[in-house]
């Protein structure tokens, strides 16, 4: 198991090339369940959850071919199996979304119920609920969930009790193929669901309500392959610009979409940060300033995200001034206040709120990376702090972050991958 080294006290400066969006990838490789065509994705991002969702995808008999060019070719006409395995379930929750492609075009899947990280309780009722709508029979038994539908599974309106990410795609997926009009209510709005609609419609699918709360699927009797490219990673730039606003640097972010972190980019003008905005990039400069702290409360998009609120701890933890950081989202995603008030940081928990009393430094320590992005959290914290940070269990890091280490160092970071 990897450890990172960081040596603090450096400006991050310079350009670097935000990755594909993993959280876009996972469910567009999902959706090629959806037909028996060849489907081609170009701009995936090199991570462990790709390659996770990839050995899951074989393993059912599904033939992908990587090109040099960060794309995947994926054929599942030798496909033979409708079952995902808890060997591989278990280490990614995404994995779950091949239930509703799968009930959709076989008529039956077997998934094993989800692990992840553990920052809470993120249940699939609403995806099994959802399903039975359009008329599938649904049960759980010895951790999986088997799905079977007689015939095509029929249009249903579907108004969602929560808010739900993954509820709302897989739902998505299985309406494509499915009899009529399905209507989903209250369905999540966050970029990636646009983009794998997007991607459906590509395909074939008629989709309308795109970006919106309400999604209208008209189903049709079979999709067709397609080409297409997965989004920037927003939640990788929003990273990066929060780590260079810490550094107190200057950086620019190549292929990188501005319109998707609106509510970051306001937070991190907030904090002191001059942002310019292209079409394709975005550049932050803090001038050698120190930012001030900042007030966060997350919500669903288009509101704060949650995959975003460690990094903003670790920017209050040395901003001028007391920030506060409220988690709406999930509960026991506060997890990185511990390793970051050994590194020296003033944090007390309150609930599901952190309040922030900046210091002028950070100290450097021995610290464990607990889920994916509490570990971002970390590696800026190492950054700032004086002296060697070493980071264990940097697989969290590994599953949402392309090569973290090798974009940190174009950016002047002293930062090194070892062996523990």
């Amino acid at each position: 198991m990897d450890r990172l080294i960081i040596e603090g006290g450096t400006s991050l400066r310079g350009a670097i090339r935000i990755s594909g969006a993993k959280n876009a990838a996972l469910p567009l490789l999902a959706a090629t369940l959806l037909t028996e065509d060849r489907v081609r994705l170009s701009n995936l991002p090199h991570l462990h959850d790709i390659t996770t969702m990839l050995e899951l995808l074989a393993c059912m008999g599904v033939e992908a071919e990587i090109d040099e060019r960060l794309g995947v070719q994926v054929d599942n006409t030798r496909m033979h199996s409708h079952t995902a395995p808890y060997e591989l379930v278990k280490t990614m929750r995404a994995s779950v979304l091949v239930l509703g492609p799968m009930l959709a075009r076989f008529g039956e899947a077997r998934v094993s119920l989800p692990g992840g990280c553990a920052i809470g309780d993120r249940p699939v009722d609403q995806h099994l609920r959802g399903l039975e709508m359009m008329g599938a029979q649904v049960g759980i038994e010895d951790g999986y969930i088997l799905a079977h539908s007689p015939g095509r599974l029929k249009g249903a309106h579907i108004p969602l009790e929560i808010v739900t990410v993954g509820g709302t795609e897989n739902l998505l997926m299985a309406a494509t193929l499915a009899e009529g009009q399905t209507i989903i209510e209250n369905a999540a709005r966050e970029p990636e669901i646009a983009d794998l609609a997007r991607c459906l419609v590509a395909m074939g699918a008629k989709i309308d309500g795109i970006g919106t709360h309400r999604l209208c699927i008209d189903g049709v009797d079979q999709l067709h392959g397609c080409d297409y490219q997965v989004m920037p990673d927003r939640i990788e730039t929003g990273t990066y610009l929060v780590a260079a606003a810490a550094t107190r640097g200057t950086v620019r972010l190549r292929e990188a979409d501005p319109s998707l972190l609106e509510a970051v980019i306001a937070k991190l003008r907030e904090a002191g940060a001059e942002i310019n905005e292209g079409e394709d990039h975005i550049e932050l400069d803090m001038q050698g300033k120190r930012p001030n702290a900042v007030q966060v409360k997350t919500a669903p998009y288009p509101g704060f995200p949650t995959d975003m609120q460690a990094q903003f701890t670790a920017l209050n933890a040395v901003a001028a001034g007391t920030g506060t950081i409220t988690e709406t989202i999930f509960e026991n995603r506060l997890i990185q206040v511990g390793e970051l008030n050994r590194m020296g940081a003033q944090i007390k928990l309150e609930g599901n709120t952190v309040i922030v009393s900046g210091v002028e430094k950070l100290s450097s320590a021995t610290v464990m990376a607990s889920d994916l992005r509490a570990s971002a959290s970390l590696v800026i914290a190492g950054l700032l702090a004086s002296g060697s940070t070493i980071i264990d269990r940097i697989y969290h890091i590994d599953r949402g972050y392309e090569c973290i280490e090798e974009k940190l160092q174009q950016l002047g970071a002293r930062i090194r991958r070892i062996p523990a």
